[in-house]
């Protein structure tokens, strides 16, 4: 069995360029290390995750981009993983709530 060490990889985005407003969001009990983001006119329009459970997290990168945040919160808020009390996608949703209350201030 090949060991793999999954905190040097990264999920990329399916947005290829990384638009100038990236946002970092540093998530807490999960594997991933870092949530880059980017949200425009209410919509995520980019997400790159290091770390974490690669094919997943490409999976959801590719899901959210380009829907609207408010459709994203509803959809993946609370979420768990394992027996966490929160997981990666919640974590997301962690952060554009925290992007949201940053632009209101």
């Amino acid at each position: 069995m090949k060991h793999t060490d999954l905190t040097s990889k990264s999920c990329a985005s399916p947005r290829l360029e990384v638009p100038g407003n990236v946002k970092l969001f540093i998530p807490e009990k999960v594997c991933s290390k870092m949530i880059h983001f980017a949200i425009e006119n209410d919509r995520l329009v980019y997400v790159h995750f290091t770390g974490g459970c690669e094919g997943n997290l490409k999976a959801v990168s590719t899901l959210v981009t380009g829907m609207n945040v408010d459709d994203i919160l509803d959809k993946l808020s609370g979420i768990t993983c394992g027996n966490k009390d929160t997981s990666c996608a919640d974590q997301l949703c962690s952060a554009l709530r925290n992007a949201r209350e940053d632009s209101e201030d």
